[in-house]
């Protein structure tokens, strides 16, 4: 058998498993995309099971209704704060946190991080700083804000702001690292200024990484809000449920835990929605819709 016959012979028994390809077939992964359920539907299920799960408990010896009432009264209670205009009242607060806080984390982490990052000398005089105060929780600077600003919205913006700066700032430091230094050279060389450079190499480069870190930083900063509001005390939707929960009205209390699961879960596909937009022309977003 000549060599010619010996390919002809191993092409024509190559099994699916060898990778043996029929013209017009559909891809295996392709396949199994199709066979399986839309994401959101299946995390509309997971949220059904979740409310039948809350639902029973209940009504069994593990849990006692006092602690965890059935799903059905939490509802009932977070219907009635839609009527209730001191809720929208804390809401807003909760929310005005949110942005001023995240917004100024967001500029201050983008100008530090670019700055530190495009300075070697900058980088390697700060990376043993950042490293010691990022870990630091910001919980543990509760009694320095109550100490400095009281019970208002400014100990709850330091807070989260000092929480959310290190998100936007780690993540812009790893994106102008991961400047190509050809790049660099070549604008250089073209007689770019340094204004120019981060305009035109820097910035098209550590945008996914700003993306990220702003994502991140969105949901740090909801988190410190509202428990700044709940340990502080000051207005918003955590006073609102540390306020229920010493009152002893434990379905209200739910609820509102309830909202402010649902306030991350909209703020979250918020930040993915910028994203998105944000990167439209990256081959990570171009990706992620062909899959």
């Amino acid at each position: 058998m000549t060599a010619v016959d010996k390919t002809s012979v191993g092409a024509g028994t190559a099994g699916p498993d060898q990778g043996a390809s029929v013209p017009g077939a559909m891809p295996r992964h392709a396949r199994a995309s199709r066979r399986r359920p839309p994401a959101a539907l299946l995390g509309l299920a997971g949220m059904a099971g979740l409310l039948v799960l809350v639902q029973v408990l209940p009504a069994t010896p593990l849990v006692s209704p006092r602690y965890l009432p059935p799903a059905t009264d939490i509802l009932a209670a977070g219907t009635e704060l839609l009527a209730d205009a001191t809720f929208w009242a804390a809401l807003g607060d909760t929310l005005t946190s949110w942005a001023i806080g995240l917004a100024i984390a967001v500029v201050a982490g983008i100008v530090a991080g670019v700055l530190i990052g495009s300075v070697p000398m900058l980088r390697a005089l700060t990376a043993s700083t950042i490293e010691f105060l990022r870990p630091i929780p910001s919980v543990a600077l509760i009694p320095l804000a109550v100490l400095l600003y009281g019970t208002g919205i400014e100990s709850v913006l330091l807070l989260v702001v000092y929480a959310s700066f290190w998100q936007v700032l780690v993540q812009v430091l790893y994106g102008v690292q991961d400047v190509d230094p050809v790049a660099d050279e070549t604008a250089r060389s073209y007689g770019l200024n340094a204004w120019a450079r981060i305009r035109h190499v820097v910035w098209p480069t550590a945008l996914p990484y700003v993306m990220t870190g702003v994502r991140l930083a969105a949901a740090v900063a909801l988190v410190l809000a509202i428990t700044a509001e709940l340990v502080i005390g000051a207005p918003g939707l955590g006073k609102r449920i540390a306020v229920a929960q010493t009152s002893g009205a434990v379905p209200l209390m739910y609820a509102l835990v309830v909202v402010t699961g649902l306030l991350g879960v909209a703020i979250n596909l918020l930040a993915r929605l910028v994203e998105r937009q944000a990167l439209s022309w990256h081959q990570s977003m171009r990706d992620e819709v062909v899959m």
